[in-house]
């Protein structure tokens, strides 16, 4: 019996990880951010005033001021996200940022219905900044957004 008992064949150790759990996890997460992503609100509805002006081409990414109807201001600093700022921020920050690229086009848009002295505020503030020139965002005549 002691002869037999020798005879057997060691099991090796399997040193593997079981990948199974981590794939179930990663399958959940997908799914809950496929649901989730649609829900996010990224950008900041601003109806635009109408405008037969012709369209400009930008050789960069714009420096955008938008001012939304209830009266917040957001910026845009070229390839950034939009974020919202207070008029206090605004001049410090575009002006930074103009220094580092002087050529920038730096726009403003603001929604049809709010005040005109925001506008021109804004205007007195980037132009205090050194920014030298600052166009105003329009939409083209006829073109209205889908809400």
């Amino acid at each position: 019996m002691a002869s037999a008992s020798r005879h057997r064949k060691r099991r090796k150790l399997k040193s593997e990880i079981n990948v199974v759990p981590y794939i179930d996890v990663m399958l959940v997460l997908l799914i809950i951010f496929m649901v989730t992503a649609p829900m996010l609100n990224l950008g900041v509805d601003i109806d635009l005033p109408e405008s037969d002006a012709k369209s400009i081409s930008l050789d960069s990414e714009p420096v955008l001021v938008s001012i939304a109807r209830d009266g917040t201001m957001y910026l845009t600093l070229g390839d950034e996200k939009r974020e919202p700022i207070e008029m206090a921020e605004l001049g410090n920050k575009v002006a930074a940022f103009v220094r580092q690229n002087p050529k920038v086009p730096v726009l403003v848009g603001g929604d049809h219905s709010i005040d005109y002295g925001k506008v021109y505020e804004i205007m007195v503030v980037l132009q205090q900044a050194g920014v030298p020139r600052v166009g105003l965002m329009s939409q083209p005549a006829g073109e209205k957004k889908a809400r």
